[in-house]
């Protein structure tokens, strides 16, 4: 572990992540750093694997810890002898089970600091299976009263993780995720190049995992009528990457799909979309419709708890129940075709993640 260098005194916070790779949660906790940073905090970002995209982009002034823990349950020692020597005011743990490793680890260190914790998924939605259910009520059950506070990303991610862990709802604090809202966006060569010239352009961006299910956007496109030159472009990688693609190629639109992979800034792809489309199966919040709402774009979305919360049931975007392929596809292109309100759009955006929330973090994490 390195030393801290000389002159520099105890972090008034630690961050305290898996690694620090193009994720929600990431994302949520570089935005926060930077602000704490501008404010004059002193911030360590505590990785179980020093490793992640995001990490170039992270204030100089940050140090950066590597536990060097290959497996969760290798981080709670070194977390200890973290905390022992470095003595942060306060710890932020964000994602089950990391924030069980940091309660514990903290406890184990005599209750050196400050424990805020915050879930960033539908815990139940996110681990579905019997035994990690089981899992995730029995540890926060038995770890959560002991953190100082419990961040939700919306409510009802607070309800979901209370009813988890058997705490009140109200034991959980609603911060909506904080997000760099850029005042000015545009296209780039590369954004035009993955567009390809399309006349209808469909936008998503996320990991390319299961709850994301990007194969139903992939058969829906498949259904729009070839006359209407749609294409959609994935921003996102994942371990569905070659299945997605293969499913792609079984629709007959390879030549209608792009997989642009993981890219630091999307700006450029909301700047030159014409709608944004999130069929995940579930979200706890959904930074990414927070953006497309930044860049004014018609939203379609599927139904989940986050959507609905972001949405306002609607009132910024079609919410879509029970799609099916042709569903979806006949929802894009109408979507599509309607001028949306974008100073509202924008306006909402501001509202759910602008400095409200970054203050909000700051009121939890430290008195800088």
């Amino acid at each position: 572990m390195p030393s801290r260098s000389k002159g520099r005194g105890v972090p008034d916070v630690a961050f305290i992540l898996p690694d620090f790779r193009m994720g929600g949660a990431e994302k949520v906790a570089l935005c926060v750093i930077e602000y704490l940073v501008s404010q004059g905090c002193s911030v360590d970002l505590v990785l179980l694997r020093r490793d992640g995209e995001l990490l170039g982009m992270l204030p100089p002034e940050v140090k950066i810890v590597d536990l060097g823990a290959r497996r969760i349950r290798n981080a709670v020692r070194p977390l200890i002898r973290y905390l022992t020597q470095q003595k942060p005011g306060t710890i932020q743990a964000s994602m089950w089970p990391i924030t069980i490793v940091a309660i514990v680890a903290n406890f184990l260190a005599g209750r050196r600091a400050k424990v805020v914790v915050s879930n960033h998924a539908i815990l139940s939605a996110e681990f579905p299976s019997r035994f990690r259910r089981a899992m995730i009520g029995s540890t926060t059950k038995l770890f959560y009263p002991f953190a100082d506070a419990r961040i939700a990303v919306s409510r009802g991610a607070g309800d979901d993780a209370a009813a988890l862990s058997s705490l009140s709802p109200a034991e959980f604090t609603v911060v909506h995720n904080p997000i760099h809202l850029p005042s000015k966006i545009s296209g780039d060569a590369r954004t035009e190049a993955a567009w390809d010239g399309a006349a209808l352009r469909i936008l998503t961006v996320g990991r390319l995992k299961a709850i994301k299910d990007q194969a139903l956007l992939i058969r829906a496109v498949a259904r729009i009528p070839s006359e209407i030159h749609a294409r959609l472009v994935i921003a996102g990688s994942g371990e569905l990457e070659s299945e997605l693609k293969a499913l792609a190629m079984q629709e007959g639109v390879t030549d209608r799909v792009c997989f642009i992979g993981s890219v630091e800034d999307p700006w450029p792809l909301y700047a030159t979309a014409h709608v944004f489309v999130l069929p995940s199966h579930e979200e706890s919040f959904g930074n990414v419709l927070v953006e497309a709402l930044h860049a004014g774009l018609p939203i379609v979305s599927t139904p989940t708890v986050g959507a609905r919360e972001v949405l306002s049931d609607g009132r910024y975007g079609t919410l879509i129940d029970d799609p099916t392929p042709d569903k979806l596809a006949a929802t894009i292109v109408a979507a599509a075709a309607v001028e949306p309100d974008r100073p509202a759009l924008k306006d909402r955006a501001q509202q759910l993640s602008g400095e409200a929330s970054l203050e909000a973090y700051k009121a939890l994490l430290c008195a800088c």
